[in-house]
């Protein structure tokens, strides 16, 4: 069974030293009050949340996993007294507003939270962590009357909320949806039609669920522009906001999947269920995209979740498990073979799962700041503007950050041998739970995709080249006046590198249109490696000058200055290889006729 430490040292060090939380916080309204000591204290208790009640439960999650019987979803042993606590001490509401009973923190705040819970039980951490998707959609796109409906129940705990796109027929392609929602001459719409792979979309831990569906009222325009957005809940409220009758909507089955067991999966059937249009008619995927980019940043911290819980549960075992001796010489003369610590493929294993899971952290407690800003900036320009830079880092991290936790858990099996493909030791469920997030809220590829094609092309290369050209400057700063230059050179060169290889990319799919994406996995790959090694590069210089001005924790910076020296030697090397498949021909990919694919 894995265990589970919160790395508070490392949070600490990266929201109060590298990103300097405490000045970020001074320009939201209301930020005062998240105060260093109020962030580390709500860290603290979070932390031990996490340690407490949710690890021991994530084991018992994955084995006992979720039953329907009756339309009704029973959670596994633990989870709903796990939650009711989770209400108790009033933590959904941490980052929204006071108005609908939040405690008015920062989002970023929340997803210090969002790491803690998930690292320890992924599983049950989907059922509140799908529900702050939802309050953020309605808190930007809701009436007035929506929002006082819905955000007071959802803030408290008390009701929950999912995210429902996905039908069948169309997986990612949303223009084929068929699910429809009438006009009602009260104005409400009656929705009809059935939705699979709905996280917590059924379960016994809240008594309502409030559920965001996109669906396309007759007459709409074909393909994704008419598509409409709905607040679709599973007991309609009453004028006072208490429970009514139950509405239209029924879980028709669980999906039997290979990891998160404890998270009920469901398909929704959606049976005239009454609805209520959310934001504009016709302009539901524009709205939905604030659930989607909140759902890929969550996910993208199941990817830093994965390299996080394999590294610590890798670790110790590399230290008590002696096979062989060292190469270098005997390590542990008093044992019969040395520990595989002092193995070098094992701790080239080991650092490649904390360089993930540190660089992961750091990327994604940066862009948090956008988030923030998403919800708390003083004008609609700025909200915008916050949005349009998180949404284009949200495709990097939800795709990078999830394959490299992935690769993370596999190394961590990996280091135990085959005493890690057996379900003891837990990590082969560190796995399992890790796979799914590089599908979900959208592949990997449809993430590339997004990235070059949407945020890159469309976006006439606007944000691109205001995130390169953050690069650039902290890497002449830091080759001139920094104490790790040769990481500032390193920086500077794949930056050019990555700007002459998209521009080559783009200036090709002008004849080929085929040849964006063909290389769209290796862009975002590389896009992945360059943007850690920006972070690592700061870690490094910040690390230097602590060590420099005589710390009292001089093993912390010492082992900082240690990882980046990994990354940037051993990691940061394979964007290369990205940027030469991304130069490759278009047609080693669609040379193939459809024919071929079948002869063997």
């Amino acid at each position: 069974m894995t265990q589970f430490k919160a790395p508070l040292r490392d949070i600490q060090f990266v929201i109060h030293e590298l990103l300097n939380y405490e000045s970020h916080y001074k320009t939201l309204p209301g930020g005062d009050e998240a105060t260093p000591d109020m962030v580390d204290a709500i860290s603290a208790e979070a932390a031990k949340f996490a340690e407490e009640v949710l690890a021991p439960l994530n084991h018992i999650g994955d084995q006992q996993g979720c039953r329907l019987e009756n339309g009704e979803v029973t959670t596994p042993e633990g989870f709903k007294e796990a939650y009711q606590m989770w209400i108790d001490g009033g933590w959904q509401g941490l980052s929204h507003p006071t108005e609908y009973g939040g405690q008015g923190m920062p989002l970023s705040l929340g997803l210090i939270k969002s790491e803690l819970v998930g690292t320890a039980n992924w599983a049950w951490g989907m059922y509140p962590g799908l529900s702050l998707g939802a309050m953020n959609t309605l808190q930007v796109h809701g009436s007035d009357a929506q929002k006082q409906t819905y955000l007071t129940p959802l803030c408290s705990g008390e009701w929950t909320g999912t995210m429902c796109l996905t039908e069948a027929h169309c997986g990612s392609d949303l223009g084929q949806m068929k699910t429809k929602a009438e006009r009602q001459s009260d104005g409400t719409f009656r929705v009809t039609g059935s939705k699979i792979f709905i996280s917590a979309g059924e379960h016994d831990l809240a008594e309502n669920i409030v559920h965001i569906v996109l669906a396309r009222i007759p007459g709409a325009p074909e393909g994704t522009k008419g598509i409409s957005l709905f607040i679709v809940p599973k007991f309609l409220p009453n004028a006072d906001g208490s429970i009514g009758e139950r509405n239209g909507v029924t879980c028709g089955s669980i999906e039997e999947k290979m990891g998160i067991h404890g998270n009920a999966t469901c398909v929704l059937n959606f049976d005239g269920a009454t609805g209520y249009l959310l934001g504009k008619e016709n302009e539901g995927l524009p709205a939905m995209f604030t659930f989607m980019n909140t759902a890929r940043v969550g996910t993208a911290i199941q990817g830093l979740a994965a390299s996080e819980l394999a590294y610590q549960n890798a670790v110790p075992y590399a230290l008590e498990r002696h096979s062989m001796r060292a190469l270098s010489g005997t390590k542990n003369p008093d044992q019969v073979a040395d520990a595989i610590i002092h193995h070098a493929d094992v701790r080239r294993m080991l650092l490649t799962a904390r360089a993930f899971a540190e660089g992961g952290r750091a990327m994604l407690y940066d862009a948090a700041k956008y988030a923030d800003f998403m919800t708390q900036a003083g004008t609609e320009a700025e909200r915008e503007q916050a949005e349009n830079q998180l949404g284009f880092l949200t495709p990097i991290l939800k795709a990078f950050l999830t394959e490299t936790g992935l690769e993370s858990a596999s190394n961590a099996m990996q280091v135990y041998g085959g005493h890690g493909y057996i379900k003891e030791h837990g990590l082969e469920q560190i796995y399992r739970d890790a796979r799914i997030a590089t599908m979900y809220e959208g592949t990997t590829g449809i993430q590339a995709m997004d990235l070059i094609g949407r945020k890159v092309v469309l976006d006439r290369f606007r944000l691109y080249t205001t995130f390169s050209k953050k690069l650039y400057s902290h890497g002449l700063k830091t080759l001139f006046k920094g104490k790790r230059r040769g990481f500032a050179a390193k920086l500077l060169r794949s930056t050019l590198c990555w700007n002459w290889k998209t521009l080559k990319m783009v200036a090709r799919a002008s004849k080929d249109r085929d040849a964006v994406a063909a290389a769209s996995y290796d862009f975002l790959m590389y896009s992945g490696y360059l943007s850690m090694a920006y972070y690592w590069s700061q870690m490094a210089e910040l690390a230097e000058r602590r060590l420099a001005e005589g710390t009292t924790e001089v093993d912390f910076y010492q082992a900082k200055l240690e990882t980046a020296e990994f990354y940037f030697r051993r990691l940061l090397p394979r964007a290369t290889a990205h940027a030469e498949s991304m130069d490759s021909s278009t047609g080693s990919v669609m040379g193939m006729t459809e024919a071929h694919f079948s002869l063997r």
